[in-house]
């Protein structure tokens, strides 16, 4: 497979020699996306700049407005002719929708006959290598925990902490990274929680757990879906241990250490992890993401728990969503049933 010709960023110099009205409806677009986040509008304005100043450079620098489908075709066909990712693609293509359908939405007495150029004849190009989908189990899981306490892994007992909090609540990188170390402060929770026996019967049980502060989780706007995540001993006991080894004033739970200075990880940190550290222990591929269809797989076809069990602890809107992960029976459940 041809490597991906890296797209340099399209300097200011070169953004100014852009149409005017195209810069005007740049910015009119991204100041009023305030249902963005701001990961997403960062994005945008990436993928707009490059589209715009490709506009410039192979359409006569002609307004959005007057663009054709078999023009956004030629854009996305030099792309893939750079050997682009259909996932690159998809992101720059949703972006320019996304602006078109601004311009047809708000500009509609100006411009009543532009239709959004994109359309479902223009097909998104096919992936071309689809990674198999095999999450580790629990018991994986706990080996990759045996390895590192067994071995000389210089903060071995961060990585511990990360698998446990991040297998337990399903979390993404994003979540992961805003836990703070004072969470290992935070007071145990008592419910009683109706469940169910082996027989089918109703029985109530004691569901025991902990509760993370408000954290922005994915979601729509500026703030995202604030969000509580429940976890267990499992990891509060990993968080308190990694907790009890530093010597460091940095509030964050995860942490890196670059020319002395320690701060907040990032993103591509937890990557990082996975590629170098995580996929030798387990022996296959092995990314943040996967522990998030581990512990989906876990509750529905390990323990038996309804997809709503699973729906509630991943913070899905919808079942079918948590369905991608999964597939089992379906019952009426919250996750609470998961810290009996």
């Amino acid at each position: 497979m041809s490597k991906m010709e890296r797209l340099q960023p399209v300097t200011d110099q070169e953004f100014s020699l852009c149409n005017k009205f195209n810069l005007e409806i740049y910015n009119d677009f991204l100041d009023n996306s305030t249902e963005l986040s701001d990961k997403t509008l960062n994005a945008y304005r990436s993928n707009l700049k490059i589209w715009i100043n490709w506009i410039r450079k192979n359409l006569g620098n002609k307004k959005i407005v007057d663009i054709k489908p078999r023009e956004y075709l030629k854009f996305q066909n030099w792309l893939l002719g750079k050997n682009h990712s259909s996932s690159d693609i998809s992101n720059k293509r949703s972006a320019i929708s996304s602006l078109n359908n601004y311009i047809v939405v708000y500009y509609s007495d100006e411009y009543p006959t532009f239709h959004n150029f994109i359309n479902k004849s223009i097909k998104k190009p096919e992936k071309a290598f689809v990674h198999e989908k095999l999450p580790p189990t629990r018991e994986e899981i706990e080996m990759m925990v045996e390895t590192l306490e067994n071995s000389k892994q210089k903060y071995k007992k961060q990585y511990i902490a990360y698998l446990k909090f991040t297998f337990e609540t399903g979390c993404r990188r994003a979540e992961t990274m805003q836990i703070m170390k004072n969470i290992i402060d935070t007071p145990i929770i008592t419910k009683t929680v109706k469940t169910k026996d082996e027989n089918g019967n109703e029985i109530e049980k004691e569901a025991r757990y902990y509760l993370t502060p408000k954290i922005r989780c994915k979601g729509r706007g500026k703030s995202g879906k604030i969000r509580q995540l429940k976890f267990s001993d499992y990891a509060m006991d990993a968080f308190k241990e990694w907790v009890a080894e530093r010597d460091d004033d940095c509030p964050y739970m995860f942490i890196t250490k670059h020319n002395g200075e320690v701060k907040q990880v990032s993103e591509s940190t937890f990557n990082g992890w996975g590629k170098s550290l995580f996929t030798k222990i387990l022996g296959r591929r092995f990314h943040p993401h996967a522990l998030r269809e581990a512990i989906a797989t876990d509750i529905v076809l390990e323990q038996g728990k309804s997809i709503e069990a699973a729906k509630a602890l991943l913070g899905h809107e919808s079942s079918e969503t948590t369905r991608i992960y999964v597939v089992g029976a379906d019952q009426e459940s919250e996750s609470d049933e998961l810290f009996i």
